[in-house]
C-alpha cells in the first residue's frame, strides 16, 4: 500500500494519497484546490488516480475533487447521506453508510458519522493483502486529535438556525460508534492545529482510536449527551465570514480552474487606474515594514498561514483587489487564495513599486508600549478595543476594555470611538496589526496599536502581583 500526507499549513487541512501499488491505481480524499500536488505524487510512484473521495461538503475551504477528476478522469466518491440540503449538484457516486469502495487490494468501508455536518462520512480503510482487518480510518471533521468536529458552523457561518443542538447530538452517537473500534486503527484527520473547525484540535497529524479513548475530552463524556452538547458548543472560535460561500461552491456545479493562474505585474497607469476605480489594496508585508511605510486604505494581511482565513473575513466573491508583495511570493498567494475560490486578483505591485507610485502619499506609525497604555488609562479619556476572539477575551482582559473582534471589525466600527483616542491590541500583535490597518483605512485617525497586546500586559501582572 502506498500514503502520503498532504498538509496544507495556511489552513491546517489534510488530504491523502493512499495507492494500491500492485494495481498501480491510487484514490486522494479530500484535495485542496491547487491539484498540481497530487498529480506530482502519483507520476513519481507511477500510479494513476482513479477514486476521489470526500467526507463532506467543506466549510473551511473549496475542494479540488471536481478539477483533480477534470485533469485525470477518476471517479468522485461522494455522500449522499442528509436531506435534500447536503447533496451535490454535479454527477458523482453516491455513497452511503455501510458502502464499500474498491481500489485494486485496499477496501473504503464507508461510515456515516454525522454531528460536524448531517451528510459527513468517514472511510475505513482494509488494506486485504496485508490484514482482513481495517488498519486506518480518514475522519475528516469528525475526530481530530484531541477534539471533535463543531456543529456550530452551520448556524453561525451559513444561518441555519437550530442545526447545532441537533449536530451536537448526533456528535455524541457517532462518537459512541467510534469508541467500539479496534484501538489499534489509526486517525487520520481533516484538520490540525489552527484550524477554525474544533476549539482544541492537536499538532500532531495522526492518533489511534485508542489513544483518542484516553485523551480526547469528548470522549471522556460520553455518558452525558446533555452536557456533552453544552461542552462542545462553548468557547468555540468565531467561524471566517467566507465559510458560508464555500459551502455553497463545494455543492453547486462551478467554473473549474485546474492550474494555479498567473498574476500579473501592474504598471503604474494600471495600479493608478485600479485605485481610481475603488480596488481594495492588500498589503502582504510584516506589520513592521507595513508600519514604516504604508497607504491609508490599504489592508495590512501578512503573507503567514492565516493569510487566505483572514481574506476570507474581509474580502467578497464579487471585488477585484491588488496585491502588495515581493514577485517571489506571488505564487504562494494565489495559491492560498484559491484554496478558498477568491481568485479575483488584479494584479499585484511590489513593495518597491508601492514607494515609487506613492511617493509622498506613505505614512507611518509606531506601536505604543505598556507604559504608555497604562499612561493613557490613568488620564482616563481613551478607549481601549480588544480585537481578540471572546473566548480569550474571556479568559482575561485589561479592566474597562472592549471586545471586538478583528474579523468582525469592519461590521462594528460604529462601536469604536472617533472623539477620543482608541488603543487597540490582541494576543501579541499580530491581529492588531491588521486592525489598525482596516480603522485607519475607515478614517479614523485616532488610532494607536498596543503590539506587546495581552502577552506583555498579563506578563507584567503577574510579575507585579
Amino acid at each position: 500500500m502506498f500514503f502520503e500526507l498532504v498538509y496544507d499549513k495556511s489552513l491546517a487541512q489534510a488530504s491523502y494519497v493512499i495507492g494500491c501499488q500492485a494495481g498501480g491505481v491510487a484514490a486522494v480524499v479530500d484535495p485542496k484546490r491547487d491539484v498540481d500536488t497530487y498529480l506530482q505524487i502519483a507520476k513519481a510512484n507511477n500510479m494513476k488516480i482513479t477514486h476521489i473521495l470526500e467526507t463532506h461538503i467543506h466549510a473551511d475551504f473549496l475542494s479540488g475533487s471536481r478539477e483533480l477528476a477534470a485533469l485525470t478522469g477518476a471517479e468522485l466518491y461522494l455522500s449522499d447521506e442528509g436531506d435534500e440540503n447536503w447533496k451535490y449538484a454535479f454527477p458523482h457516486n453516491k455513497i452511503k453508510h455501510g458502502d464499500n469502495i474498491k481500489l485494486g487490494n485496499l477496501n473504503f468501508e464507508v461510515l456515516h458519522t454525522p454531528g460536524h455536518t448531517p451528510e459527513h462520512v468517514s472511510f475505513l480503510l482494509t488494506d486485504k493483502p496485508a490484514s482482513h482487518e481495517p488498519v486506518m480510518l480518514f475522519t475528516g471533521d469528525f475526530v481530530f486529535v484531541g477534539d471533535v468536529g463543531r456543529p456550530d458552523l452551520l448556524e453561525q457561518a451559513a444561518g441555519l438556525k437550530g442545526t447545532q443542538d441537533v449536530g451536537a447530538a448526533q456528535m455524541f452517537d457517532s462518537l459512541n460508534e467510534f469508541v467500539q473500534l479496534g484501538d489499534y486503527i489509526q486517525v487520520w484527520p481533516g484538520h490540525g492545529a489552527g484550524s477554525a473547525c474544533g476549539k482544541a484540535l492537536g499538532a500532531v497529524p495522526m492518533t489511534t482510536v485508542g489513544y483518542e479513548k484516553i485523551r480526547n475530552w469528548a470522549l471522556q463524556m460520553l455518558n452525558d449527551k446533555t452536557a456533552f452538547a453544552k461542552e462542545l458548543l462553548a468557547d468555540q472560535p468565531e467561524p471566517p465570514k467566507y465559510f458560508a460561500m464555500m459551502k455553497k461552491l463545494n455543492k453547486v456545479d462551478r467554473k473549474l480552474l485546474t492550474e494555479v493562474p498567473k498574476v500579473k505585474n501592474l504598471s503604474e497607469a494600471a495600479y493608478q487606474e485600479a485605485k481610481t476605480s475603488g480596488l481594495r489594496i492588500i498589503d502582504t508585508r510584516t506589520p513592521e515594514q507595513f508600519s514604516e511605510g504604508f497607504l491609508p486604505g490599504a489592508y495590512n494581511i501578512t503573507n503567514n498561514n492565516s493569510f487566505s482565513t483572514w481574506m476570507g473575513w474581509y474580502m467578497d466573491y464579487e471585488s477585484y483587489f491588488v496585491l502588495v508583495a515581493e514577485e517571489k511570493e506571488i505564487e504562494d498567494l494565489t495559491r492560498k487564495l484559491m484554496r478558498i475560490g477568491m481568485d479575483n486578483i488584479q494584479g499585484y505591485i511590489t513593495p518597491a513599486q508601492l514607494i515609487e507610485f506613492e511617493a509622498g502619499n506613505l505614512e507611518s506609525y509606531q506601536p505604543i508600549t505598556r507604559e504608555t497604555v497604562e499612561a493613557k488609562l490613568e488620564e482616563g479619556d481613551v478607549q481601549v478595543v480588544d480585537v481578540r476572539g471572546v473566548a480569550e477575551y474571556k479568559k482575561g482582559h485589561i479592566d474597562g476594555s472592549d471586545n471586538l473582534f478583528v474579523g468582525k471589525l469592519p461590521d462594528n466600527l460604529d462601536k469604536v470611538s472617533k472623539d477620543q483616542p482608541v488603543i487597540i491590541h490582541c494576543q501579541s500583535g499580530g491581529r492588531s496589526a491588521i486592525a489598525y490597518s482596516i480603522l485607519r483605512a475607515h478614517g479614523f485617525d485616532n488610532v494607536q496599536n498596543y503590539a506587546g497586546g495581552w502577552v506583555d500586559w498579563s506578563t507584567a501582572v503577574a510579575v507585579s502581583g
